[in-house]
């Protein structure tokens, strides 16, 4: 049994049964459930409750079938396969049709879960496209989309968006360089590493805002960690006090360099600007960053166990990395970095609705037998024994 798909199917089991939950239900939007089936059948009861049926609002009433039957003409202009056979199948998947709200409440957290993966798929696309192109502003735009994404469902589900890093991290696919690109980037950070060592004021260009993690190869970063320590203790900076530095550290022990390839990289120094260098390098470690930020943020959406707050702030916390990257990106570019927009998307319910939607099931006294009757009851002897399932 699904849990997601038992829950659509009790919320608009509670609402055929029951026309009143409706009034309960304002800050649950069709675009929330899964199905299609199922979104036709919401904004369907949603539209004739707006309409003013005569079903809605009768106290202590039977429920008259045309409820039903209207509902079902209404859905049907809009996806097909629709049935009253369904209908009836939802209606026995719904045990208590006055625990809508919580029901209503599990399909929201489904829905989250599956915005917050969309979006993280998107701009692990346009990271890919951007370093395929040699540009970051596509997955700059797609992480601001993202942000503003996590906020508007914090709110609606009523919490505050704060980063909260996760207990373990979630287990992600390696990055990958674009096949394509791969080559120019290594090109690119060993002509910077040959300027900055040739060079003597090049690292004045660059020190500022380029690290080490910014650098595709290890070896590469090491070798600029070198240069930087050098360059902080204001000693002089040519091949054999970087080699000398290199070994200092231990690179040319462990095998994370070798003698030959630091001599490769300085003899391969032709004339060239270490800015310009540098912000190709930076251009690149954007869109890696931005790629593995998107891995790490589909993996908490697709993991179920996460509540929505928990997912929301450690998906914040997975952009973290590339806003800091971004910052110093805008730094290489002599502007500030755009603060990413908050605006909602849409207008959003009352906190007193919110509070509703994520209120849980609290021990209350025996209700009294419902006055209401259900549209068209089927035999007992009809009903299937795998109930809430079409």
């Amino acid at each position: 049994m699904n849990p997601l798909l038992s829950a659509e199917q009790a919320v608009l089991g509670s609402v055929l049964l029951d026309p009143d939950q409706l009034a309960h239900l304002d800050w649950l939007a069709p675009d929330h459930f899964y199905r299609p089936v199922h979104q036709a059948l919401f904004a369907a009861l949603r539209k004739l409750r707006s309409d003013g049926h005569p079903t809605v609002g009768i106290p202590n009433g039977p429920v008259p079938l045309s409820w039903v039957t209207d509902a079902i003409d209404e859905a049907s202009l809009h996806v097909r396969g629709l049935t009253a056979v369904y209908a009836h199948t939802l209606i026995q998947a719904c045990p208590r049709p006055e625990h809508a709200p919580v029901y209503g409440r599990m399909v929201l957290e489904g829905a989250i879960h599956r915005t917050v993966a969309q979006h993280a798929i998107r701009l692990h696309q346009a990271a890919r496209a951007d370093a395929l192109r040699g540009e970051v502003e596509g997955a700059l735009r797609s992480a601001d989309v993202l942000t503003g994404v996590l906020t508007d469902l914090a709110r609606r589900w009523g919490t505050e968006p704060r980063p909260v890093a996760p207990a373990t991290s979630p287990a992600t696919a390696p990055a990958a360089s674009p096949p394509v690109r791969a080559d120019q980037v290594a090109e690119d950070e060993r002509f910077l590493l040959a300027v900055l060592t040739e060079q003597p004021r090049a690292m004045d260009e660059v020190v500022a805002w380029l690290r080490p993690g910014d650098f595709a190869d290890p070896a590469h970063g090491q070798l600029y960690r070198c240069l930087g320590a050098l360059h902080h203790r204001g000693e002089p900076i040519d091949r054999i006090t970087l080699l000398w530095e290199a070994q200092r550290r231990g690179l040319l022990a462990d095998g994370t360099l070798s003698g030959e390839q630091l001599t490769a990289i300085c003899d391969g120094m032709v004339p060239g600007s270490a800015e310009w260098l540098g912000e190709r390098v930076m251009r690149s470690s954007l869109t890696r960053t931005a790629a593995a930020s998107a891995r790490a943020v589909r993996a908490l959406a697709e993991d179920e166990a996460l509540g929505p707050g928990r997912l929301i702030n450690h998906a914040l916390h997975a952009l973290g990395p590339l806003d800091e990257v971004r910052a110093r990106w805008q730094s290489a570019n002599g502007s500030p970095a755009p603060k990413p927009s908050t605006t909602p998307l849409a207008s959003g319910p009352p906190p007193a609705r919110v509070q509703a939607a994520r209120a849980r099931s609290t021990p209350h006294p025996a209700p009294s037998p419902p006055a209401r009757t259900r549209p068209v009851p089927a035999p007992a002897s009809a009903r299937s024994p795998a109930r809430g399932h079409p």
